[in-house]
């Protein structure tokens, strides 16, 4: 289907502002492949939508719909647009919704980015006592690799991050949170070798259960098989630690994961050894931004975590 030539911007369209609605508009006819289904969905008139895509379409320049007697289908722009206008809509939620919060009484939000160690491990309990004697303070929580951690702070996009020691923390302040060791859990049935310490060179050619690719710790593990120039094969990838103990118990593979996951989810089916690597035993650190004062929540949260380790 021809595409329709960019319009030519008018004059001032640089200066002019997309209102939301407009955005919101535009996602619904986009979705429905017609504006009149789009301006019923969002309470419009038939004119009133077509007149507001129109100016949308003015202030960008570019054609955002082919329009057709069988509906709407969009353009390249339309499609890149409807990309950006649906990561903006959740972000705008995202504001409404910590703005409502503060307007009911919550004075701070603190940004934690941390680990996987310190995501499954050990900020969960300490986070539920933290925020029930901290009713005026949300946390928002999100796990990353620790050099993502550290390139976030340095942007001075979290208050607190926390990290392993492997990963160069010069320019941010920094304490040890908690001592964080890697083992191997094997299937029970089968291993005649105890519970001697392995190499992970020993293992790299097994078959893994381990989590999402883009979790920090299958990152980092990824990492370590490159330095030896080979690969991990992962047989099936799981979103909790949890299942990936059921996964090795079954024998569906071996797995590497912090030592703290190990004693909760051991078991007779399970056969726990110790990686001898030095990278297998690794500090976290609590970091904080050089300079700038954390605010009330972030230094509340902070002095929490620091006395309980």
């Amino acid at each position: 289907m021809p595409q329709s030539r960019p319009l030519a911007r008018p004059r001032g369209a640089a200066g002019f502002r997309i209102d939301p609605f407009d955005l919101r508009l535009f996602g619904a006819v986009a979705e429905a492949g017609s504006i009149t289904a789009g301006a019923r969905e969002m309470h419009l008139s038939l004119s009133a939508a077509s007149t507001r895509l129109q100016n949308l379409e003015h202030a960008l320049g570019a054609a955002l719909l082919v329009r057709s007697k069988q509906g709407v289908v969009p353009t390249d722009a339309g499609r890149t647009l409807r990309r950006h206008a649906g990561r903006l809509q959740r972000d705008m939620e995202a504001l409404h919704a910590e703005m409502s919060a503060h307007a009911h009484g919550v004075r701070s939000s603190v940004r934690v980015l941390c680990n996987t160690a310190a995501m499954t491990e050990y900020l969960p309990a300490l986070l539920g006592r933290f925020l029930v004697t901290h009713p005026d303070i949300d946390v928002d929580l999100r796990e990353l690799g620790s050099p993502d951690v550290l390139r976030t702070m340095r942007q001075e996009h979290a208050d607190i991050g926390i990290v392993a020691d492997y990963v160069d923390t010069e320019g941010l302040n920094t304490r040890v949170f908690r001592e964080d060791r890697l083992v191997v859990l094997q299937p029970a049935q089968g291993s005649r070798a105890g519970r001697r310490a392995l190499r992970f060179a020993d293992v790299i050619d097994q078959p893994f259960v381990g989590l999402p690719a883009e979790s920090g710790l299958s990152r980092f593990l990824q990492a370590q098989a490159l330095r030896q120039g080979r690969g991990l094969h992962h047989r099936v990838r799981v979103r909790s630690l949890d299942a990936v103990a059921a996964l090795v118990a079954d024998g569906a593979g071996i797995a590497v994961v912090p030592a703290v996951a190990a004693a909760r989810l051991a078991s007779a089916r399970i056969t726990v050894r110790p990686l001898a690597d030095a990278w297998a035993t690794r500090r976290l650190l609590l970091c904080t931004a050089v300079g700038t004062e954390p605010g009330a929540g972030a230094a509340a949260l902070l002095r929490f975590l620091s006395e309980a380790s």
